[in-house]
């Protein structure tokens, strides 16, 4: 006979789309006291939880995320057997993250030298976002086995950083706008390339492992919508070349900042 005290409560979360929701999800979860287990489906954008307290804690938890967080269905199940099936390979994925880690932490460096060098906004946005992806690895790897609270305070750090760093690019990409620069649209679409082939590696490593766990699911679609960023990238580096202006350039790193900037500021909102 199984444990029937158990709920499964089923929430919507509307702008939950990368491993950095999913991470502060189950950073703002994790030490709420009775719950079990966590599902992850981010096609639906829907969590699926199984707990003992009640569902409105939860919500609490979830709602100053600012993902739009609603409870859809609350029901009492007899879960003695959901969780059981394949054990995930956790060795062979921690070295899939370490190597995604590393991959993104590389690419962060080499790509905001080049796009300094370059003039590119395009670049050293893409280069921030690398940054992004990494702190995301990192603080996966970081979580295992650590207290709630030296999680948040992890979280906070890199959410910090990151939000300085947006900040400063997006400031650069102003200065740039109003006094002008002149990127050098060869280097864009090279160092574009290159940031494509390493997201593209990326996206391998994690293909064959998308299925083992919603987190490798999450890193899978991350990468691929690096992939989306890489791209244009490069379409701007072909625009500045054949139009002469900067503008592109300039247009592609203020929307890649302001989307780094949007998550430095959910990660900030977790407690």
């Amino acid at each position: 006979m199984g444990d029937t005290g158990k709920l499964e409560s089923t929430f919507n979360v509307p702008r939950m789309d990368c491993p950095s929701e999913e991470n502060m999800i189950r950073m703002a979860l994790q030490d709420v006291e009775g719950v079990q287990a966590l599902t992850f489906d981010l096609a639906d954008r829907k969590l699926t939880v199984v707990h003992r307290v009640p569902a409105q804690e939860m919500l609490e938890r979830l709602e100053p995320l600012g993902l739009g967080a609603t409870l859809a269905a609350s029901r009492s199940v007899d879960y003695d057997d959901a969780q059981k099936g394949i054990p995930a390979d956790d060795a062979a994925e921690a070295r899939v993250l370490w190597l995604l880690l590393s991959i993104n932490a590389t690419m962060f460096v080499v790509e905001i030298v080049v796009g300094f060098l370059a003039q590119s906004m395009g670049l050293m946005a893409d280069a921030l976002d690398m940054f992004a992806d990494a702190a995301v690895y990192g603080l996966s790897i970081f979580a295992v086995g650590r207290a709630a609270a030296m999680k948040i305070r992890a979280a906070h750090v890199a959410g910090w950083l990151q939000l300085i760093l947006a900040v400063l690019v997006l400031g650069e990409a102003v200065r740039r706008f109003v006094y002008g620069s002149e990127p050098v649209s060869s280097l864009m679409m090279g160092m574009g390339l290159l940031a494509l082939g390493a997201n593209v590696v990326c996206l391998l490593l994690v293909a064959r492992k998308r299925n083992a766990g919603a987190h490798m699911k999450a890193s899978y679609i991350f990468s691929a919508n690096d992939v989306i960023a890489n791209a244009g990238v490069i379409v701007a580096g072909l625009l500045v070349a054949v139009t002469g202006s900067n503008y592109p350039d300039l247009v592609i790193g203020a929307i890649v900042g302001l989307f780094v900037l949007n998550g430095a500021r959910r990660i900030l909102r977790l407690q």
